[in-house]
């Protein structure tokens, strides 16, 4: 009786507490990769409501079309009676209703997963918001809950988003973007946590693997203190949860505002895999302040239906990518040269890219949507990666802000002024000229050339004489080496050209992506080009005989010294006092 009279009771709460929006979720057969979802709009206006899927998951900029897993849609007026509807756009249904409330139906096929889609199988259900639940513009700002009823096997529910009380497995959020915020974990997964930053973090672990619990929740909340140390101030979350799954394959992070997905592999929680999974742990969990909080002005509010475009993904990813390092380092994980050496990979990568000299760094994120999560066999010649490039723009910042203050200022100071000024104070995101006024703000100079030349141009960033003024010296591990350069790279386990690079000895012969490589100077070729090359030097002729089309055809070229660098960085020796004292700012003690 005590049971059912709770049931009533949170039925009757349920019904009462003002929330505009029910949504609702099963899986009758979650081994077909389905779920049921129910969306409720309480008392429409009366009139043709439109019902709206988004077409992508914010923090991945990719249209992926989620309408196409909707079967089966359906709606209804509160009497039960089915409404007429008409798909007016590929993620639009127009419903004509009546004043009452509108619920629509529809099964959702999930079967990829991935940390910006869902899946559902036998053993557990991952729910990313945006490729599960509908929406109608007039009720974006409106509250909602959201019922699970889990297969009959599954027990435990992870979610980041309040519990309604006395009422099972029902969840509430203040509006849409906060749903569509907060993934579901659902299934039998392992749950443990730990306290940090006066906060309580979750993780949730999904699949078998080989961490060991307690180092990790020692080790993550040393990673959660110093992206804390960033900003400063208390922490934002009143929680704060981690979804972690352990696969065959994979990797990767979605951040979202109170928690974050990791897909790592399951063996890899030991030696520098161990290392790679708290990187990645630190990349997420500081989008927390950057993108999810203190963010470029397009990245919210939303517009579900279309791109959202933006010049600064340099600034939200690639400044990341450059803390998620050295955050790793600051907790001890890494090793000075460990960390000198992932900040000059940056530079090599800007450095090598071949398209970093056609596409500006703006354009980089601002053609995210078309480019970097579409590449094809010309992308290295073309485009460059904003968390790459990124990541060596903000190492090149951050020095130069110290060396000009005299290391009385770093990079954290931009990230707390922008965290400070338009999160906390004007409850907005940032202009790409107030990013800019806050860098120069901060280095106590105007720095609007650097930006003019680096990130809006294409010139190449002056890494050594920066690293030189900073106490470092930029070294090369190919400028007295001879590596004999083609231009072209191979389909794996094949003799089948994936790339030609742009510039190259390949390119001005004409060899195609695409062309099977069947001799190399009359010698059957084998797939092994450093093998098949080994006895050529520097402007040596090489003949290739390839099949192309059916058709076999030769090609002469002269292979030249490869054009690619290997940095690594090495302390200055005999620096000055001053000198010194900025590299410890960064560095520590030395």
């Amino acid at each position: 009786m005590r049971t059912i009279v709770l049931s009533i009771i949170g039925f009757l709460f349920f019904c009462s507490t003002g929330y505009a929006q029910d949504y609702s979720i099963d899986f009758p057969h979650p081994e077909t990769h389905y779920a049921h979802v129910t969306a409720t709009f309480k008392k429409w206006k009366g009139g043709d409501i439109e019902i709206h899927m988004p077409v992508w998951a914010p923090g991945s900029y990719l249209v992926r079309e989620f309408s196409k897993n909707v079967e089966s849609f359906k709606a209804f007026n509160e009497k039960g009676e089915q409404l007429h509807t008409l798909k007016t756009r590929k993620n639009i249904w127009t419903i004509s209703a009546e004043k009452g409330d509108v619920k629509v139906e529809y099964d959702l096929y999930a079967n990829e997963l991935s940390v910006r889609t869902s899946y559902i199988d036998a053993e557990h259900a991952y729910l990313n918001g945006t490729s599960v639940f509908v929406f109608a513009k007039e009720y974006l700002s409106k509250k909602i809950t959201v019922k699970v009823s889990p297969a009959n096997n599954w027990k435990i529910i992870s979610v980041a988003l309040s519990k309604m009380n006395a009422v099972e497995n029902v969840f509430t959020a203040d509006n849409y973007d906060d749903l569509v915020d907060a993934p579901f974990e659902i299934g039998n997964h392992k749950v443990f946590s730990f306290e940090s930053c006066g906060v309580k973090h979750e993780v949730a672990m999904f699949g078998q693997a080989n961490y060991n619990e307690e180092q990790l929740k020692k080790d993550m909340a040393v990673i959660t203190e110093q992206s804390l140390n960033v900003f400063g101030g208390p922490h934002p979350c009143k929680n704060y949860l981690f979804i972690v799954h352990n696969l065959i394959n994979g990797g990767g992070g979605l951040e979202h505002k109170n928690s974050t997905t990791l897909q790592t592999e399951r063996n890899g929680y030991v030696g520098d895999d161990y290392k790679d999974f708290l990187t990645l742990v630190a990349h997420e969990y500081f989008h927390l302040w950057n993108v999810k909080r203190m963010r470029p002005k397009a990245l919210g509010p939303f517009d579900y239906d279309n791109e959202n475009y933006t010049n600064m993904l340099f600034v939200s990813e690639g400044f990341t990518a450059y803390y998620e390092d050295l955050i790793v380092y600051r907790s001890g994980f890494y090793t000075r040269d460990e960390f000198l050496q992932k900040v000059a990979n940056s530079f090599s990568y800007s450095d090598n890219q071949l398209g970093a000299a056609i596409q500006p760094l703006n354009e980089a994120s601002f053609d995210a949507w078309i480019k970097y999560y579409r590449p094809n066999e010309n992308s290295n010649n073309t485009s460059v990666s904003y968390y790459s490039k990124g990541s060596a723009v903000a190492a090149t910042l951050d020095m130069i802000i110290r060396s000009k203050t005299n290391a009385k200022k770093s990079l954290d100071d931009v990230m707390q002024v922008l965290y400070q000024t338009y999160f906390l104070d004007y409850n907005r995101g940032f202009t790409d000229a107030e990013f800019q006024q806050a860098v120069s703000q901060i280095a106590g100079c105007d720095m609007n050339d650097f930006f003019k030349n680096y990130v809006y141009n294409t010139q190449r960033v002056p890494f050594d004489s920066i690293t030189n003024d900073f106490g470092l010296m930029l070294e090369d591990n190919f400028a007295d080496e001879e590596k004999v350069y083609v231009g072209i790279n191979l389909q794996a386990g094949k003799n089948t050209v994936s790339s030609v690079e742009r510039n190259s000895p390949a390119w001005f012969a004409g060899l195609n992506v695409g062309d099977e490589i069947v001799a190399i100077n009359d010698v059957r070729f084998a797939g092994d080009m450093a093998n098949a090359l080994g006895e050529v030097r520097i402007d040596d002729k090489v003949e290739f005989l390839i099949a192309r089309g059916g058709m076999i055809k030769r090609f002469s070229l002269k292979v030249t010294n490869t054009p690619y660098v290997s940095y690594y960085l090495v302390l200055t020796e005999g620096l000055s006092e001053s000198k010194k004292n900025i590299l410890k700012s960064w560095l520590g003690d030395f």
